[in-house]
């Protein structure tokens, strides 16, 4: 894409953007049909399905990045996404209403046992930026074979906790720990369709979403050229703002469907799979990419992880009250991630 001039790439970008935030809504609506048609569950369908499909973009961008030898590139949005998806809880607390925060809404706390994979599986990526550029297990940093092993064990431990409620919490009146419609007596989403149907959608919006996520990549490396930019900072703050256009639109159809768990799971569980596509990075390159961690990276890293703990604290309090049409917790969210920019390293 190196021949277009910087007014098409523009459009090129802002063409991927469009496409994902388009298949993230219809991504939303297939997996509310498939967790009720398969029993999956709120949490799964959250950590898995949607999180999965909502990755495309990230995929794409690491398997391009690494394979171009963009090393920084890929790590900046793999480990400095992380802030910026969790930001998108903000959005999604103002689009759950003025009367109670999201983290009121959610009612139940498996989002917060996927908060705390999102905090294990990140602290032992960033651990692997200490290790020496030599230290290589088959082709990858054993940092990375970690991550991955902690978010297996992740969701293993979700979908148990799902099944076999070992404690009992009660949660205030107004909490809307699932699918509000379907309490309500409605149906899911493609009433009328077959399970194969469904399934075409949902494949369908996740090849939009991997396609859209290859012309960011390749539109945005080399705008971040012309603009002077890093592919460090470019990949963690305007690709990676991109790249979860997917989240955004997904978290605001499932929020509109009432379905507040799967919404916030979709950020939980995109963010903790997300850090587990730096193996997938690793083995491409043939080397340990997170040793190509810039300062900026573990900066923005850190940052994603204060955010999401703030996040979980939020939906383990339970404020009643918004400002602003936001939760108290939102509004630090916004709060850390401006101090985060602010001083983000050079």
């Amino acid at each position: 894409m190196g021949s277009l001039s910087t007014s098409l790439l523009v459009l090129v970008f802002a063409g991927g953007a469009a496409a994902t935030w388009a298949a993230g809504i219809f991504l939303s609506n297939a997996t509310d049909a498939l967790d009720v048609r398969y029993g999956l569950g709120d949490a799964l369908g959250g950590i898995i399905l949607l999180a999965v499909a909502g990755t495309l973009p990230e995929i794409a961008i690491t398997v391009s990045a690494a394979a171009s030898g963009h090393l920084d590139l890929a790590v900046g949005n793999l480990i400095g996404g992380v802030a910026v998806q969790t930001l998108v809880l903000v959005i999604l607390d103002a689009a759950s209403g003025k009367e109670r925060p999201l983290s009121f809404l959610v009612g139940s706390l498996l989002p917060v046992i996927e908060a705390l994979i999102v905090m294990a599986v990140l602290g032992t990526a960033l651990g692997g930026a200490a290790l020496p550029a030599s230290t290589n297990l088959f082709g990858a940093s054993p940092t990375s074979y970690a991550a991955v092993l902690i978010w297996l064990i992740g969701v293993w431990i979700i979908n148990r906790a799902r099944k076999q409620t070992i404690w009992r919490v009660e949660t205030p009146a107004g909490a809307t720990p699932g699918r509000r419609h379907h309490r309500a007596g409605d149906t899911h989403p493609y009433p009328g369709r077959t399970n194969a149907a469904v399934i075409g959608v949902f494949s369908l919006a996740a090849v939009v979403t991997l396609v859209a996520g290859v012309l960011l990549q390749d539109s945005g490396n080399v705008l971040a050229g012309r603009l002077g930019l890093t592919g460090a900072v470019f990949g963690a703050t305007v690709l990676a703002v991109a790249s979860a256009l997917p989240e955004i639109s997904s978290g605001i159809a499932a929020v509109r469907l009432g379905d507040m768990q799967l919404a916030v799971g979709d950020i939980f569980g995109g963010n903790s799979f997300q850090i587990t596509l730096l193996l997938l990075a690793d083995l491409i390159a043939g080397t340990p990419v997170i040793v190509a961690a810039h300062s900026s990276d573990v900066w923005l890293g850190a940052a994603g992880m204060l955010m999401t703990a703030i996040a979980a604290m939020g939906i383990i309090a339970r404020p009643t009250r918004t400002f602003l049409a936001l939760g108290a917790d939102s509004i630090a969210l916004v709060a850390v991630y401006a101090l985060a920019v602010y001083f983000l390293p050079k």
